[in-house]
Parts: structure tokens; sequence; C-alpha cells
């Protein structure tokens, strides 16, 4: 599990609430909850939070990698 170092912890927040995020596991969680009521989990990949709020990480999640590959988009 890869942890994540306490002077990134203290720079990091929620993209949603603007709170402060802890890291439970591999995952960061928000320390307050959303308007729905919900604290906000953000996974870690590779040691690299994904701080996309969840309809942009979904969408992200979607997009084909060849929007992101300059070079593809020349072919």
């Amino acid at each position: 599990m890869p942890k994540i170092s306490p002077e990134l912890l203290s720079v990091l927040r929620c993209p949603v609430t603007g709170s402060p995020l802890v890291q439970e596991g591999e995952e960061l969680v928000a320390t307050t909850a959303d308007e729905a009521g919900v604290k906000n989990r953000y996974a870690i990949e590779d040691g690299i939070p994904l701080l996309l709020p969840p309809e942009l990480l979904a969408a992200a999640a979607t997009a084909g990698s060849d929007q992101h590959d300059p070079a593809a988009a020349g072919q």
C-alpha cells in the first residue's frame, strides 16, 4: 500500500468540499461530507492520488487514450 507523505497530505484538499484529506488504506477520504452527506473518496494509483470529482473520474475512465496522446492526434 503506497503511503502518502505527511507533507503532501498537509496541502492536499478535496476538490469538491475543500476539506483536508486523510489516507484510509489505498484511498484518500475527505474529512467533510459533501452536500449529499457523503465523504468523497479518491483512489491512489501508483502512489499518485487521483483527485477528480466522481463525475469527472467516470468521464476520464471512459475517454479513449488517444484523446490524451498528442502523437496519436496527428495521425
